[in-house]
């Protein structure tokens, strides 16, 4: 059996950085984690070819040569999706289908000829040996959830590492939190379930034996769901792992309780974490309490994440607007909320409701759902009717945007960070594409730019007051002209 994995194109996003990624030459953030773990489960006979669109072409003849087509999707990428499914069924193949996309969409790919659906170290063996017994069944999924100890080393060597700027490892799904806007619960269960510290490190082991030495992002929905078991086992083993080698880092997404455990923190830092994705959501108290989003009330937001960073932890965060008890004020409130706190990737997005969530359930039942959500973040849209109203929710999230990513206020938000952040000394190993990204940025940013100003008292600032960071202080400038593209895509100016 021969297997053709594809994985579709991403648009223009807040999280693609697909404007940044081209200082260092690289195609896309990462690839399909989800695919080379699939791959490992199937059948080691089986030839296995993977196709991510997003960094190379999907030719006739990779169509041709396969047997099957496997495709898997989140909700942005479903117009690619459709696309690829369409010209493989015109090449007359067999299309099985998992992930979030099809998770919640089955119903509106006709063409697909068997769905995977759920966690796929247990419906993909049913599927398997359905296929067997030549009774493969069109739908498989499951209400179980996997044991994560069982789930294989993602087979890597289908990847092109030289088109990414970070590889994937995941230590656990499911999250214990109940925010009612998100469908990690729906999909993964409230129960956390971890794979163990040696399966961790044979993973690194494997990335590093292929040659990686550049980030590795655990995708975990919140990476301190087990505290316990990080601590005493997985950042211990990986601390003792990170020994004698150079040049990998990793990043992750948290919930803001990460901020009460110093111990925590600091094996994180020592185990080569430097940046934390939190969802901060509002710094309103009401919208909190709205959204079920316990976990961030009664604390002082600002102060838990300049905790982090002085832990050596950069903070991405992810702010909301549109809950229902939000007025005018909030935009004015996020913009001095991001500002204050130095969150220089700052990803805002207007509230959507994803199917399965408690909040798609509740808006539904209100009449308040106005069509399919484009599965982007941050794209200045919405499939819900908001409380304020639809035309003031946009003018001022598009405000909101346009300020927090104008060059005086995004590199003045870069000092902020800078003055706080405080990581652990380690050797560091820089690549020629830091260098080339270097030079391009003087030129697209320091001498083209419309920011070439705040580029250069950046540069000159951080140079003479923390030096240490140039690299880092760099990095976020080109960020920086990622974000703004991407508003100006989004006719935000």
């Amino acid at each position: 059996m021969r297997v053709l994995m594809l994985y579709p194109a991403f648009p223009d996003t807040f999280w693609s950085f697909k404007h940044a990624l081209r200082f260092v030459r690289k195609s896309a953030s990462s690839p399909p984690l989800g695919l080379v773990t699939v791959a490992a489960l199937l059948p080691s006979a089986w030839e296995k070819r993977l196709i991510d669109v997003n960094v190379t072409t999907l030719r006739d003849r990779d169509i041709a040569w396969a047997d099957m087509v496997m495709i898997s999707a989140m909700i942005v990428q479903r117009e690619s999706a459709r696309q690829l499914i369409e010209r493989c069924k015109r090449a007359g193949k067999t299309i099985v289908a998992g992930g979030p996309l099809f998770l919640s969409e089955h119903d509106k790919f006709p063409q697909v000829d068997h769905f995977i659906l759920n966690e796929g170290e247990i419906t993909l063996p049913l599927f398997l040996s359905d296929l067997a017994r030549g009774c493969p069944q069109p739908l498989y999924r499951t209400d179980s959830f996997a044991d994560m100890t069982i789930s294989p080393t993602p087979l890597w060597e289908l990847v092109d590492f030289r088109k990414y700027e970070s590889l994937c490892i995941q230590y656990s799904r499911g999250c214990p939190f109940q925010c009612d806007f998100c469908n990690i619960t729906a999909m993964l269960g409230r129960k956390p379930r971890t794979k163990t510290a040696q399966q961790i490190i044979a993973e690194l082991d494997r990335l590093y034996a292929l040659g990686w030495r550049r980030n590795v992002f655990f995708v975990d929905d919140n990476f301190i769901c087990n505290k316990r078991q990080l601590k005493e086992e997985i950042l211990p083993a990986m601390i003792e792992w990170r020994k004698g080698k150079a040049g990998c880092n990793y990043l992750t997404e948290a919930s803001i309780n990460l901020a009460d455990d110093e111990e925590l923190m600091s094996l994180m830092a020592a185990a080569g974490f430097n940046s934390v994705f939190v969802g901060i959501e509002t710094p309103d108290a009401e919208s909190l309490a709205e959204c079920k989003k316990g976990q961030n009330v009664d604390r002082d937001l600002v102060r838990s994440v300049q905790t982090m960073q002085r832990r050596g932890l950069q903070v991405m965060g992810g702010f909301i607007v549109g809950f229902d008890h939000d007025t005018e004020t909030i935009f004015d409130r996020q913009i001095e909320f991001i500002q204050k706190s130095g969150v220089v990737t700052a990803m805002v997005g207007m509230l959507q409701a994803i199917p399965g969530t408690p909040l798609f359930a509740r808006l539904l039942a209100e009449g308040r759902i106005s069509h399919d959500m484009s599965g982007d973040n941050a794209d200045g849209t919405t499939n819900i009717i908001p409380a304020m109203g639809l035309d003031r929710l946009k003018q001022g999230y598009n405000r909101l945007m346009a300020e927090i990513y104008s060059p005086a206020k995004f590199y003045e938000r870069i000092k902020v960070c800078l003055r706080n952040y405080n990581p652990p000394r380690v050797r560091v190993r820089l690549h020629a594409s830091e260098f080339y990204a270097f030079v391009r940025s003087i030129w697209k940013l320091g001498t083209l730019g419309d920011e070439r100003r705040e580029y250069w008292k950046l540069f000159f600032w951080t140079l003479f007051r923390r030096p240490r960071y140039l690299s880092l202080a760099i990095t976020f400038a080109i960020y920086g002209f990622h974000f703004r593209t991407v508003n100006a895509l989004n006719g935000i100016r």
